[in-house]
């Protein structure tokens, strides 16, 4: 069973949101000197873990300096109102173009019920709350702050979406990621080494961003990353190839799909399927399925209205 709270080096910590699933999604604490820093909020039902976690640490809420949101994605972002109403010394740091989401999230939920459903929607995240534009600060690229001394920059790497930013902690010699490297869930980890899968959701896929972004990561030479979905991994190095070959391979995938529409989407999914049971052949359908049903459809998703705005742009012309 996956633990709740999990400690890292270098005073890092993840907390099993508990979103959707166990191991989803983690949200990440950083720890300096008594003070602390949140990276991600998962979803509105996280907050009594991350409060739980607080207090095994010896901390409270006062402590929290920092809430730093990678995207305003709901799996990422959904708690970030609950947290902040919990949290009366922290500010919201979040990169420019996501920012107004956060203060006003109404566009935000009812595009999220578009593709959801109000079932679903407020299962998932319940309502979202606002949070004060005061508490906001839009974070600049490579715009530095400071936790007790120690300093964590926010780098815009746009790819998986234009509003994303990932954050470097250069004491630990670590990047906290978000989506831009990917995901890799434990349950699909072959021989301890994790199974890493782009993450093409919609609607602001750019495959060439992502790239940049990802070799921006990699020009840092970090120790490790840590991915929302889920927490750490080491090997970055070997892990950042695979992804980008992963990439380019969803790409190719895309634009070999049939049809239009519904129909293409629906054939990029199972070509997307059929390659990651290939790419991992010791994972049975069986398995692999179940776990990244929520993912791949949003691949899919991603890949297919990428297509279609190309397609749309090279008609323009």
């Amino acid at each position: 069973m996956q633990k709740e709270l999990i400690a890292w080096p270098d005073n890092i910590y993840a907390v099993d949101s508990g979103f959707a699933r166990p191991g989803l999604a983690a949200v990440h604490l950083i720890v300096e000197e008594g003070r602390v820093a949140v990276v991600d909020t998962a979803n509105n039902r996280s907050l009594p873990r991350f409060l739980a976690a607080l207090a095994e640490l010896g901390l409270t809420p006062e402590a929290v300096d920092y809430v730093f949101l990678t995207h305003v994605h709901l799996d990422h972002a959904g708690g970030t109102g609950a947290y902040m109403a919990h949290l009366p010394n922290a500010k919201l740091v979040v990169h420019p173009d996501g920012a107004r989401h956060m203060i006003d999230p109404s566009r935000l939920y009812a595009s999220t019920l578009e593709v959801y459903g109000e079932e679903k929607t407020l299962y998932l995240y319940g309502e979202l709350i606002p949070v004060p534009a005061g508490r906001v600060i839009e974070a600049e690229d490579e715009q530095v702050f400071s936790l007790a001394g120690r300093p964590l920059q926010c780098l815009h790497t746009p790819g998986h979406a234009k509003h994303h930013l990932c954050l470097w902690d250069e004491r630990a010699r670590v990047c906290f990621t978000g989506d831009t490297f990917g995901i890799a869930y434990r349950e699909l980890y072959v021989d301890e080494k994790p199974f890493l899968i782009p993450a093409t959701t919609p609607t602001h896929f750019d495959p060439e961003a992502l790239k940049s972004s990802v070799r921006r990561l990699l020009a840092l030479k970090p120790e490790a990353m840590y991915l929302t979905h889920f927490s750490r991994v080491d090997d970055v190095k070997h892990l950042g190839e695979q992804l980008l070959r992963r990439i380019d391979d969803f790409v190719t995938l895309a634009e070999a799909a049939p049809g239009t529409g519904k129909a293409r989407k629906d054939a990029i999914h199972a070509a997307i399927n059929r390659y990651l049971l290939d790419e991992a052949p010791i994972v049975s359908r069986e398995k692999l399925e179940p776990i990244l049903e929520i993912d791949m459809e949003l691949s899919a998703q991603g890949l297919a209205l990428w297509i279609e705005r190309r397609l749309s742009a090279r008609d323009e012309v």
